[in-house]
């Protein structure tokens, strides 16, 4: 049966304040779940690992928090690069991982957020690279590489090691990553195992031209969207025209980039996010949408109360009712 869908809030905009007063601003503007980091580009400010792992007080305590604000956990994110050519950088970026795994695991959450990570491009390169193109061949032969010799052997053991405990793995799909659309993520699905999930992130299709209800609808299919990133962007056209959108221009040179990560309903209006609402309703999706704010142009805090606001309106509390017309 589909449920209710939470809003929530991925929490690295409020690391200013404690873990205590987050959680009583969240409940104030409406908020019902909270994504927190626990390691990787995140950080653990609200989380740190160390803290909670195997110790049931600390765990018992958290609870008790989460309770006093009516609010629960959606996923711990860990966002990172376990594929990375330095061993130093990927062992510390799987320790997250699994850590982060067995965490959830014990705090009863269902799903850990995080990145699928970018290979070198060889055996014997020293930084991570991105493949856009076949051509010439011998990038093709790298990325054949990054998926056969180095991402599905590792994602084949993390995907084990998610179901012995029970946890969803939800990778964001993210340029710069070797898993940045959705074919690719079914791919690793496929590769791997149903613990193997997308944490459906819109604002990195939209850049890419990729239309965002029917990626719902299509990973929806194959049920492999575990967790879903509420994180809008707009294209300006003006600076795409000729420059495109393959953009390096800093994020905070806003009137010179072509796109812009942009807080939810200010890259694509009510309407649009009411659709995307409702894909996620059409295949069953009954979690969290949570709010991920980075928006320059913004503070964290007004970002996040206009987005909570606006998808208020969107959001189903409520199931399906019957079809009584139809009967």
């Amino acid at each position: 049966m589909v449920h209710a869908m939470d809003i929530g809030v991925h929490t690295p905009p409020l690391y200013g304040e404690s873990l205590e007063d987050a959680l009583a601003y969240l409940d104030g503007i409406g908020v019902d779940a909270i994504e927190p980091g626990v390691g990787g580009y995140p950080g653990d400010t609200h989380l740190p690992r160390d803290d909670y792992l195997d110790d049931d007080d600390a765990q018992e305590d958290l609870h008790s928090l989460l309770a006093e604000h009516d609010m629960h956990i959606s996923a711990l994110a860990t966002h990172n690069n376990p594929l990375h050519p330095d061993d130093e950088q990927a062992e510390e970026a799987d320790t997250e991982l699994r850590e982060a795994i067995r965490l959830a695991d014990q705090l009863d959450v269902n799903a850990v957020t995080c990145f699928s990570g970018l290979p070198a491009g060889g055996p014997n390169d020293e930084v991570p690279n991105w493949i856009t193109a076949p051509w010439p061949s011998e990038h093709d032969e790298a990325h054949t590489y990054q998926w056969e010799e180095v991402a599905i052997p590792y994602w084949r053991d993390v995907a084990e090691h998610a179901a012995n405990h029970g946890v969803d793995v939800a990778i964001e799909m993210h340029p710069n990553m070797l898993i940045h659309e959705p074919v690719g993520m079914l791919e690793l699905r496929n590769a791997t195992n149903e613990r193997i999930g997308a944490n459906f992130d819109p604002s990195h299709l939209y850049w890419q031209g990729i239309d965002v209800a029917e990626s719902i609808r299509f990973l929806g299919e194959h049920d492999a969207i575990h967790h879903f990133h509420a994180k809008d962007t707009k294209v300006y056209e003006s600076q795409a025209r000729y420059k495109g959108v393959l953009d390096t221009t800093p994020y905070d040179e806003e009137a010179n980039r072509s796109w812009l990560f942009r807080s939810v309903g200010y890259g694509h209006g009510e309407e649009h996010w009411k659709d995307i609402v409702s894909a996620l309703r059409m295949i069953e999706y009954d979690s969290t949408l949570s709010i991920e704010h980075e928006d320059s142009l913004t503070s964290s805090n007004e970002g996040l109360e206009k987005a909570v606001e606006m998808l208020e309106r969107a959001v189903f509390r409520t199931s399906p009712g019957e079809a009584y017309w139809a009967e």
